[in-house]
Formats: C-alpha cells, structure tokens, sequence
C-alpha cells in the first residue's frame, strides 16, 4: 500500500476526522473505532512506517515516543494504576491490519496472557 492510500497517514494529516486524544508534532493518539476495552486507543507516528518490522535506527526516538505516550495517557486517564496493555500487532500472522505502524492502548478491564 502507497502512502497516498494509507488510512492512518489520511487520519494523520486531517483528511480523515478521527476523535484524537493526543497529539504532538511526532505522533497522534485517538480513540480506536471497534474498541477491544473500556479504553482502547491507537497512537500512530505521523510519519508512516509500515510496521515494526520495517523501523529502522532512524525511527528509535519515534518507537521511544509511542511508548511514552502510551504511559502518559494511561497516567493522565488514571488508569495506570491499575494497569494496561500496549500491544503492537506486526505483518500479517501478527495481527496488523493497517499497514502503518501503531500502537494499540488498552485499559479499564483486566487482561488475561497470554492473549489469543
């Protein structure tokens, strides 16, 4: 898939409404559409890679910031406390769907491992 027909690159420059929650001039989080949690929200770099598999040194400091992110949000949306999961789904076998790299947020149940 080219980058001009990536759903998530569309939702990161605004083509595509979607109901953010965080944004930086790094990455974008907003609330996933077919929720697997309480909370279930997506954090995507604005610049687009394909999936984990495809990051390269480069992009160490973007990783770094996806996960931070995910933290903050769950400290800010207090449930951090009581803990959560941050999964990232690579290729095909691995669960990703969209093709640009994303992490998934999720909260507010308890979480069973290992997962399905």
């Amino acid at each position: 898939m080219s980058v001009e027909d990536c759903l998530f690159c569309k939702i990161a420059s605004g083509e595509i409404p979607a109901s953010r929650v965080f944004e930086d001039d790094v990455c974008i989080a907003f609330n996933d559409i077919s929720p697997q949690a309480p909370t279930h929200i997506l954090i995507i770099p604005r610049q687009h890679i394909d999936s984990l598999d495809k990051a390269q040194t480069g992009d160490r400091d973007t990783l770094g910031r996806l996960l931070q992110t995910a933290a903050d949000i769950a400290r800010d949306r207090g449930f951090a406390d009581d803990g959560y999961r941050v999964v990232i789904n690579t290729n095909a076998d691995g669960g990703q769907t969209v093709f640009h790299l994303h992490v998934h947020l999720l909260g507010g149940r308890p979480f069973i491992f290992p997962p399905g």
